[in-house]
Parts: C-alpha cells; sequence; structure tokens
C-alpha cells in the first residue's frame, strides 16, 4: 500500500472517529478542529492551491463539518491540493502523539549541523536554505516552483540518490510525491521529514525517515485567528503551536 494508505490504516487503529468542529483555508495553512473524547483539538496542514483551473477544488465547500474527522481526514488521497490540505489537517488533528517520546529540538538546526561539509538535498523552499547553500558543501534545492538558484521538482531522481541529507517538505504528503521521493534516498542518508504539516506518525521510520519535524496546535482559538488572518509559518510559530521532533532512535 502507498504511505497515505497506511497512515489511514493506522489512523482508524488508534483513534475513535469524531465530529468535525471547524474547517478553515487560509492563505497559507488549513486548519481542521475536531472533538474528541479529551476535548477539541486542531490539526494544522499547509494550504497548497489548485494544480489547474478546477472550478471546484474543494467540492463540499460550506459542508465539510458536516463529515466526520476520518471521512475529512480520507480526502488526504485526493488529487485536488486543497482537498488533501483538509485530509492532513484532519489526520494530524485525529492522530494520537506520544509527546514523551517527542523532544524540541530545532530541526533546521539539526538539518544545519549534520548537513555541514556534506551533500545536502531539500525538497521544498525553507527559511534557512541560504544558511545551508553556505555550510553544505553542496546544496540542491529541488521546487515544484524553482526560485533562482533552485532546480526543478524532476530532477529528484538525478539529485537524492547522492545526498548524505535529505529535508524533505511534508507537503509532498499533499502532492502525492512522498512515496516516491523517499524511495529516491539512499539507506544511508539523513532523511528528516519536516514541516508544521508533518503527522508524527512513527510509522513513517518504516519507510526510510529518520527525524520527524512537527507541530501539536495548543491554542486552538489563537491559531484560527492567525491562519484566518494570513499568518505565515514563522508567524505562527508565535500563535500558540508548539514544534515537537520526534526521532527514529526513540523507538529502537
Amino acid at each position: 500500500m502507498s504511505l497515505i494508505d497506511d497512515l489511514l490504516a493506522a489512523l482508524a487503529l488508534t483513534s475513535d472517529d469524531a465530529p468535525v468542529q471547524q474547517v478553515l483555508i487560509g492563505a497559507f495553512w488549513t486548519v481542521v478542529v475536531v472533538e474528541t473524547s479529551q476535548g477539541p483539538r486542531g490539526g494544522l496542514a499547509s494550504a497548497l492551491r489548485p494544480a489547474g483551473h478546477d472550478d471546484f477544488p474543494v467540492r463540499d465547500a460550506g459542508r465539510l463539518t458536516e463529515r466526520s474527522a476520518r471521512e475529512l481526514a480520507a480526502l488526504l488521497r485526493s488529487g485536488n491540493p486543497p482537498e488533501a490540505s483538509v485530509g492532513l489537517a484532519a489526520v494530524n488533528a485525529l492522530l494520537p502523539v506520544d509527546e514523551a517520546r517527542c523532544t524540541e529540538v530545532n530541526a533546521q538546526d539539526l538539518v544545519l549541523e549534520r548537513g555541514a561539509g556534506r551533500r545536502v538535498a531539500v525538497v521544498g523552499h525553507f527559511p534557512f536554505t541560504p544558511q545551508l547553500r553556505q555550510t553544505a558543501a553542496h546544496c540542491d534545492v529541488l521546487e515544484l516552483r524553482p526560485r533562482p538558484g533552485d532546480l526543478p521538482a524532476d530532477a529528484a531522481a538525478r539529485v537524492l540518490p547522492q545526498a548524505d541529507v535529505v529535508a524533505l517538505t511534508a507537503a509532498s504528503l499533499i502532492n502525492h510525491t512522498c512515496d516516491d521521493l523517499l524511495a529516491l534516498c539512499r539507506p544511508d542518508a539523513l532523511v528528516v521529514l519536516m514541516g508544521p504539516s508533518t503527522p508524527l506518525w512513527p510509522g513513517f521510520f518504516d519507510r526510510g525517515v529518520d527525524v520527524l519535524a512537527g507541530s501539536r496546535v495548543m491554542d486552538i482559538e489563537t491559531v484560527l485567528r492567525a491562519v484566518g488572518q494570513g499568518a505565515t509559518f514563522q508567524q505562527l510559530k508565535r500563535s500558540g503551536i508548539r514544534l515537537l521532533t520526534l526521532f527514529a532512535d526513540s523507538y529502537s
């Protein structure tokens, strides 16, 4: 099965279904709030734009709260990026996380440290990319919409097998490229799946990921307000989320 199928199957086994309280698709982030037996919980995902000119990128817009949380999570399979973003946010709202195994290590610092003097590949344009280009022996940045100095996403098959360290955006789950990208990474490479969208699910460790760097929504109202007003990642870090990192070593 695909990584998404495995993730959704694990979600069905480890969490109860729940009513959906709110769905908010902002300029940069999507938030889903569900009512669990422990109270309301929120999940974040990158708000990816439609790939083309689909008249209905979110087909049931206005009625998503009529679905259950698991039904929304299943939208992660959708070929429409805005719907898949809702799906990943719902996954993150439902997913049980063993916070005792997590740390608050900054994944940016980890990639900079482990990538110093080595060959690094970055899938997605993270804010620390300019620093990484200065400290790595060689740094390739792959992007669907390349900026100056970036490589197009279709260069992955050439770049990833050469990399000692790979920083992979969790948006690759939304655009359904994560399986293929992970398959291109060397078994001995350090692979970090990162960004607030990252599900802190240990099943990734069986797929070649070494570090998961994601987030938990701590103050739902603050996050909803910030996302609704166009907050970027840097602003979200000050707006009710907690950044958590999970290492494969903690499960060995």
